[in-house]
């Protein structure tokens, strides 16, 4: 499995999972001049560190999808997933992987392993104390990805 697809998956079966798979939120920029989601979640050095826990000691270390990330170049994969949520946060960033449908074309990932990874990714934005309104922002923005990835 590719790496793109790895990181496309992951970030959108919590996005999905935690929001009902809502359209992009305009909460990445609050109304009133707030700071945008990307500098409430501490920006990219803090992204970084997340997407690193979430890959190497959750996703890693769950058997419920595991096998499908052995061939998986992992500094790609975590490189990949930062440039998303970065660039989905309202970040300087900017996505360089394929587009989710193309990526996960012939995968045929399943709701279940969907969840999985939302689930993992829940664990890491949870161990470093990232607020509810902004992991539900988070998730709100990247949840529409969720038809390009499960079933292709």
């Amino acid at each position: 499995m590719r790496i793109r697809t790895v990181l496309i998956s992951a970030i959108a079966a919590i996005s999905l999972a935690a929001c009902g798979g809502g359209k992009k939120s305009a909460d990445t920029t609050p109304a009133g001049g707030g700071k945008s989601l990307y500098d409430r979640l501490g920006g990219q050095d803090a992204i970084k560190a997340v997407v690193k826990d979430f890959v190497e000691e959750n996703v890693a270390k769950d058997t419920r999808i595991n096998a499908r990330f052995a061939n998986t170049d992992i500094p790609h994969l975590e490189q990949m997933l930062t440039e998303q949520i970065c660039m989905a946060s309202g970040g300087p960033c900017k996505y360089s992987g394929k587009d989710m449908k193309t990526a996960h074309t012939g995968m045929k990932i399943t709701d279940d392993e969907f969840n999985a990874l939302v689930e993992d990714l829940k664990k890491s934005l949870d161990k470093f104390k990232v607020g509810d309104k902004e992991q539900q922002d988070l998730l709100g923005a990247l949840g529409p990805m969720k038809p390009d990835i499960v079933g292709q």
